[in-house]
């Protein structure tokens, strides 16, 4: 075997570990479940997240299972006020003023027309609760009896239900001197505006720090787990981003202080912090230019994951009055929208959204695919317009590809001659292979510059289709009807022309019974093969006739919006290549080389 074939099967098996190794270590998502409904049984104990420790840590609500079980009925019973918008449906619990009831109207848990939509928010006693809290901590002077915390009983000083431009005024009195106000707007998206005030009339000077406060019981029952996504706590603290996953958080150091395990950093001018999803995310936001506390706190006694943020302690004289308002984010990622709080002032908010580690690519790949989908109405149209602009721009790269490839094979009798005559002595063939690219003008690298290029254009387009919720449930046409999902058609079901589904996506049946992307995929990757004859050596033309179809199987499962993209990336490479050799004086025989293909002997088993 010459040193030609050993470089080539070196060659193909580094191309099918890194394929595997993608396969492995980014595997195409699951298909997303419906979540099951809550069957009323709960657990006996039922905590609530703690107040922040710039007082006495003390938990919220309970220390045992029959205290715990009391707080959950408080919870299911206490009134509430309804949240009605055109984006947002849900209702807050006079209970703590909790916002702990929260849907979102234009997005349903499955692709089916009947599916529910989508909760985020939910109270103390449902199945992965999840919700914010507001309150004040005490400082000098005050007890936690003396201001509201989560489970203070709210009264509706104004407002009904809670709507644009309707916004809703609670209020409580301490029974001391202190009213305590908090004003709930919302906007058109998914903003809240929380303003929570104070007014000391108990003739003494009282200290007090407003806090916000995001729980939530256990992990998330439908978190993705995979390494390409992040899913955990998100800060912003002074133009710095930090993600932290939910399995770190039980490592944080105990802080006594903190009364839980817990990280905290102080935040001079502009921050945020709070949970993101793969679509979803809930972020408390500080006035821009507030200095606070940033927490995110895991308390393994409740299994309860907490982010806070305490603002400085505001200190009353008698007859004064204190006022904070801040924000809650608490909705879906969408780009147009995080961006539209950005630019309001929200420093890093577009952040939020997991680029991933090529973001200087990732965000303008999905800016453009983002406008060429306003303009064309549809992703999958969208993902192949954004394909052959990306081939566009990197066309001159592959034109002197093309060419210096070209280039090499007019040099390739040249090169065996230098062989023959050197004999065993690889110093004299590299010498005088070195001398003959000088004296021909040929760069021998040339033609893997836009594979290079193409390893971090195709992370980042993997990562756009994957991680933004402008994909998720998006259709192209017929069966594909959500792109950032694996091809539902299949062999098995005559490619989506039978009434009954395929195999569950991510099974072995679903691996071997692909659909019809799938074998596209792999079909033009073989014509773009047989652009040129097939090798005379059985053992290339063995790898070569093997390499459409194995990719196939393995590529095949990801999602199909990012096999839309590697069949027309096939395609136009295609075309590209078949002009560019035309141009060149060499005319590709492609009917020709597939038909030696399927020739009797033709992998090499008859000569």
């Amino acid at each position: 075997m010459d040193d030609q074939n050993k470089n080539l099967i070196i060659a193909t098996a580094l191309s099918f570990l890194v394929i595997l190794g993608w396969f492995l270590f980014f595997p195409p998502p699951e298909p997303e479940t419906a979540e099951a409904p809550p069957t009323g049984q709960v657990s006996q104990t039922a905590p609530e997240a703690s107040v922040p420790a710039t007082a006495p840590s003390a938990g919220a609500g309970e220390t045992g299972a029959g205290q715990g079980a009391a707080v959950q009925e408080t919870v299911a019973d206490a009134p509430r006020v309804a949240i009605d918008t055109p984006r947002l449906t849900g209702s807050i619990s006079l209970l703590g003023g909790r916002i702990d009831d929260l849907s979102l109207k234009d997005y349903r848990e499955t692709i089916d027309a009947g599916s529910p939509i989508v909760k985020m928010l939910k109270p103390v006693g449902d199945e992965g609760a999840y919700y914010a809290l507001y309150g004040w901590a005490p400082g000098a002077g005050l007890t936690l009896d003396d201001v509201p915390g989560p489970n203070t009983e709210w009264r509706v000083a104004s407002g009904g239900t809670l709507g644009i431009d309707a916004p809703v005024t609670l209020s409580w009195v301490n029974g001391k001197g202190l009213t305590f106000r908090r004003e709930i707007a919302i906007d058109a998206d998914y903003m809240f505006t929380v303003t929570q005030s104070v007014e000391n009339a108990s003739g003494a000077t009282v200290g007090l720090a407003p806090y916000g406060i995001l729980a939530r019981h256990g992990e998330p029952a439908n978190r993705k787990k995979f390494f390409i996504l992040h899913e955990g706590v998100v800060a912003m603290a002074d133009g710095e981003l930090t993600e932290t996953d939910y399995k770190k958080m039980p490592d944080f150091d105990f802080q006594a202080r903190e009364g839980a395990r817990a990280e905290v950093n102080q935040v001079q001018t502009n921050g945020w912090i709070g949970f993101t999803d793969h679509y979803w995310m809930t972020t408390l936001i500080p006035a821009p230019g507030s200095a606070f506390k940033q927490v995110a706190k895991y308390d393994d006694r409740r299994d309860i994951y907490q982010t806070e943020t305490v603002l400085p302690t505001e200190t009353l004289g008698a007859g004064q009055s204190a006022q904070v308002t801040t924000q809650l984010f608490a909705g879906a990622k969408e780009w147009e929208t995080i961006r539209k709080y950005e630019n309001a002032g929200i420093e890093g908010f577009i952040d939020s959204i997991d680029w991933g580690w090529f973001f200087f690519l990732t965000k303008p790949i999905f800016w453009l695919l983002h406008n060429i989908h306003n303009l064309l109405g549809n992703m999958g149209w969208s993902i192949i317009g954004l394909t052959l602009i990306l081939k566009a721009i990197l066309f001159p790269l592959a034109f002197k590809s093309y060419v210096s490839m070209a280039k090499m094979k007019e040099l390739q009798p040249q090169m065996e001659k230098l062989k023959e005559a050197a004999g065993d002595d690889r110093q004299k063939v590299q010498q005088g292979m070195m001398e003959l690219y000088k004296k021909e003008k040929v760069n021998p690298a040339a033609g893997c510059l836009p594979i290079l290029l193409q390893i971090p254009i195709f992370f980042s387009l993997y990562k756009v289709i994957f991680v933004t919720i402008e994909l998720r449930q998006t259709g192209w046409f017929g069966p594909f009807q959500d792109l950032s999902a694996p091809d539902p058609t299949s062999i098995m079901n005559f490619f989506g022309l039978a009434p009954w589904a395929g195999p569950e996506p991510g099974t072995l049946m679903a691996t071997v019974l692909i659909g019809i992307l799938p074998l596209l995929l792999g079909i033009s990757m073989f014509l773009q093969q047989k652009l040129n004859p097939a090798p005379t050596d059985p053992t290339q033309k063995m790898i070569f006739a093997w390499m459409p179809w194995v990719f196939m199987f393995m590529l095949g499962g990801f999602a199909s919006g990012l096999v839309v993209y590697w069949i027309s990336n096939n395609t136009i490479t295609f075309t590209q290549q078949y002009l560019i050799m035309r141009s060149q004086g060499y005319k590709p025989d492609v009917f020709g080389n597939i038909k030696e293909t399927f020739k009797r002997g033709a992998s090499g088993g008859k000569k």
